[in-house]
């Protein structure tokens, strides 16, 4: 979402982020595809995944396409600022990324399942950007949920790395982090490419295959 000017190359400090808000930002009560909530609780057993992608928009899309996935939202985690408003984070004061959230039924699909779709569906080696997407609120991140996750993030980032090392791409920047509160984003930004088929879509792959095998961790 590069193309409204926004973007600050530089991560900014928690001691100079933007303070927010305590109030919450409100949300459609159902999927505009799934139609399943997007607000918890979540159904027992089923697990989350949390990424950063660069845009959002066309990253949701990618994750409601896959098999298991029982719905995804939009927002912004890894920062500083308190429900921060899309204006702030493309700012770049809040210390955000935006990210997605994914629940899906883990009988169906794989929390390394999820991550070779986010692996594969944006360039991971850009740093603090996405394409023409400029600012460290379009930085690739996973934010883990327990040591399991952690492991088999950790385990995919080096095992695509090697793709990419094969491939002759450059190094993985990704932010590998433990997650911290997902906030919302605003209700026009949720499923924002159903609802606008012809909307804006930065995302772009290297086109390297990662392997998702070695990655299943018990």
């Amino acid at each position: 979402m590069g193309i409204f000017g926004f973007g600050n190359a530089a991560m900014v400090s928690e001691h100079d982020a933007l303070p927010g808000r305590t109030e919450t930002i409100r949300v459609p009560a159902a999927h505009e595809v799934l139609g399943n909530p997007l607000l918890p609780p979540f159904p027992d057993g089923y697990e989350q995944v949390v990424v950063g992608m660069g845009c959002f928009w066309g990253a949701e899309r990618m994750f409601w396409q896959q098999p298991g996935v029982w719905t995804t939202a939009v927002g912004y985690a890894g920062g500083f600022t308190r429900n921060p408003l899309y204006e702030e984070v493309c700012s770049g004061r809040t210390g955000h990324t935006e990210v997605v959230l994914a629940v899906f039924d883990p009988e169906v699909t794989s929390y390394a399942q999820m991550l070779k779709t986010f692996w594969e569906g944006h360039d991971p080696t850009q740093g603090l950007r996405q394409g023409n997407d400029v600012g460290s609120q379009y930085r690739s991140a996973i934010y883990w949920a327990d040591d399991r996750q952690r492991q088999i993030a950790e385990a995919s980032r080096d095992m695509f790395q090697q793709a990419l090392d094969a491939a002759g791409a450059g190094p993985i920047t990704t932010e590998i982090a433990q997650a911290g509160p997902f906030y919302y984003a605003e209700g026009y930004h949720q499923q924002y490419l159903h609802k606008n088929p012809g909307g804006y879509c930065g995302l772009g792959g290297t086109g390297v295959s990662c392997p998702v095998g070695i990655a299943e961790l018990a």
